[in-house]
């Protein structure tokens, strides 16, 4: 350990503020866990060290420190950070010149050399993978520390993890920093410790870690409210034949595709529907103190993207910031919009990991990606706390695979090698993908898909791994309740508000059903049609559902399930009048 290091060791053992230092870096005060993990570091002195953290926790704050004292105390003599992105590359170096250390960005492999001014160099992934041998020349040259920012991205191509582990295999110390959930895989990412798990296989240890739930009891995040919205579907195939589905029931995994590319259709009613809700909420959180909160709508591809911003404007008033992957001023249009009170930006898989924009307050998850990494990166843009009581509110479809994922962000995961990826569950990105191809990429029979139109409801919102709510339309005044919630709220008081507004959503359900049934007799109501009757009694009994869920924590897909068990017949959204009947019946009589 540096004897500065040990100048700022107090007796609880975490290291504070060392204004002595030579470095800017070592004067900044750290959060807990930062401190914690560093005196963990600096205690053992590895070569190799692996920290988990959940987007927003500060890891590049935590990097720099250790940067700083492995520089102070001769360790080392240069610094090497790698990225996934060249957006990233640049914000390392601006954050790294906030902390007294000079980090070239604009390195280049045609070069090879940079200025002897500069402490380090900063590349990309694939920077490396194109010349491994020169960047291990360089590392083999100087007492190199290498930062490997989201290490996960070594694992995504083999050819990346072999030039990770050829490049950087000489270096004295190597930090590898990660925000994102490991995926399941069967290539071992370079530099990360395996160990046997229970089952045999074997699963990946991080030297520290800091989840969400830490970090939300530590007022380190933000509160995440998902609003998930459901909806009945409907879509035409190539040979004419009509199909509706209810997003949220249980369906197979080819039905769940088809509604849920129905329902992110800008031509269809469910995403203007969306889009006016998330306005709404976001017009909320400006007025109720958040002033600079923004908006983002993350889509599947480009042609969404520019419909989604056409809708948007019209809703909002106001064109949004559209960034594309191929727009070579992707980066500089996302640091102008965090810079700026502009409302809403929308983009496609531009906005991910590590992408800084402290105010963005608002999400609309519209795409069809469904893997923990993408989802974990999504919403870890939206997370970061500036200032106490501020809440993120994030839209998304009611769909079981982003339910689970949104109940469960506060899971640790771990990178498992000799397991299938997503076995848990048993979904299929490649599925969800196909449903959205190009009609130049489509088969024949995919060509004449036809997305006949989605509705919207409020299905239920998800914090803390709870469900509240029951169903309500779009526009209605039910649904006005849980967009205006407050914006400064710190976590037990939107736990406290929602639990609140539930009992009171389900006392007026219960105090409206006699006054309805006194009314009826007076009534001379035409005779319902075969549609409204099917549609009336769909709601009544996704309603019925999300109340026995409330009663029993029961996931609404395992309710459906049991009543067709029970019961008889067809998914929802094929069942008949009667079928629905009996089934509004059985679950009444639980």
């Amino acid at each position: 350990m540096s004897e500065t290091a040990r100048a700022r060791e107090g007796a609880d053992g975490h290291v504070t503020a060392a204004p002595e230092s030579a470095h800017d870096a070592t004067a900044r005060p750290l959060r807990a866990w930062q401190r914690r993990a560093l005196t963990k570091y600096l205690t053992r002195k590895p070569r190799d060290f692996l920290a988990v953290a959940t987007p927003g926790a500060g890891k590049t704050v935590f990097g720099l420190r250790v940067a700083a004292e492995l520089l102070s105390d001769r360790t080392i003599e240069a610094i090497t950070i790698v990225t996934p992105t060249e957006h990233l590359k640049h914000q390392w170096a601006a954050s790294a010149e906030h902390a007294g250390i000079a980090i070239d960005s604009n390195f280049r492999n045609t070069t090879g050399v940079t200025s002897s001014d500069y402490q380090g160099v900063a590349l990309t992934y694939a920077q490396v993978a194109a010349h491994p041998n020169l960047h291990r020349v360089r590392t083999e040259n100087r007492r190199t520390l290498v930062i490997l920012d989201e290490i996960h991205h070594a694992g995504d191509a083999k050819s990346w993890g072999d030039a990770v582990s050829e490049a950087f295999t000489p270096a004295v110390r190597r930090l590898a920093l990660t925000g994102t959930p490991f995926r399941s895989d069967d290539t071992p990412i370079p530099f990360v410790t395996y160990e046997p798990d229970t089952d045999g296989a074997l699963r990946s240890r991080a030297d520290h870690a800091y989840n969400y739930a830490d970090a939300l009891a530590d007022g380190v995040v933000r509160p995440v409210v998902f609003l998930a919205y459901s909806g009945e579907a409907s879509w035409r195939t190539s040979a004419g034949d009509e199909f509706s589905a209810r997003l949220g029931e249980p369906l197979t995994a080819e039905q769940t595709a088809r509604a849920w590319r129905t329902a992110l259709d800008p031509g269809g009613e469910w995403i203007p529907a969306v889009f006016q809700a998330a306005d709404t909420r976001l017009t909320q959180l400006r007025a109720g103190g958040i002033p600079d909160a923004g908006g983002l709508v993350i889509a599947t591809d480009q042609e969404q993207a520019r419909a989604y911003a056409k809708l948007l404007a019209g809703i909002s008033g106001e064109a949004p910031v559209v960034v594309l992957s191929d727009d070579p001023k992707a980066t500089r249009r996302i640091a102008e919009f965090g810079e700026s009170r502009d409302r809403w930006l929308v983009a496609v898989r531009m906005v991910s990991e590590g992408v800084d924009v402290p105010r963005l307050a608002v999400g609309v998850y519209a795409t069809s990606a469904s893997t923990p990494l993408f989802f974990a990166q999504a919403i870890g843009r939206f997370v970061r706390s500036r200032r106490q009581g501020e809440t993120a509110s994030i839209f998304l479809p009611s769909v079981p695979v982003l339910l689970e994922l949104a109940s469960e962000l506060e899971a640790e995961r771990d990178h498992v090698l000799g397991k299938p990826h997503r076995e848990k569950d048993g979904w299929d990105d490649e599925l969800i993908v196909a449903a959205n191809r190009t009609d130049d990429e489509r088969g024949e029979e995919e060509k004449a898909f036809t997305s006949l139109g989605a509705s919207a409801e409020l299905d239920q919102v998800i914090y803390d791994g709870n469900s509240f709510g029951t169903a309500v339309f779009s526009g209605s005044e039910e649904e006005q309740e849980y967009l205006g919630l407050p914006g400064l709220l710190d976590a037990e008081q939107m736990r406290a508000l929602l639990r609140k507004r539930q009992s009171e959503q389900l006392a007026d359900a219960e105090r409206r059903k006699p006054a309805k049934a006194e009314r009826e007799p007076e009534a001379a109501p035409r005779p319902a049609s075969v549609n409204e009757r099917i549609k009336s009694l769909r709601k009544e009994l996704n309603t019925l559902v999300g109340l026995y869920h409330h009663r029993t924590r029961k996931p609404h897909g395992a309710i459906h399930n049991d009543l067709r068990r029970i019961c008889g017949g067809p998914p929802t959204a094929m069942a008949t009048v009667e079928q629905l009947e009996e089934r509004i019946a059985t679950l009444r009589s639980w």
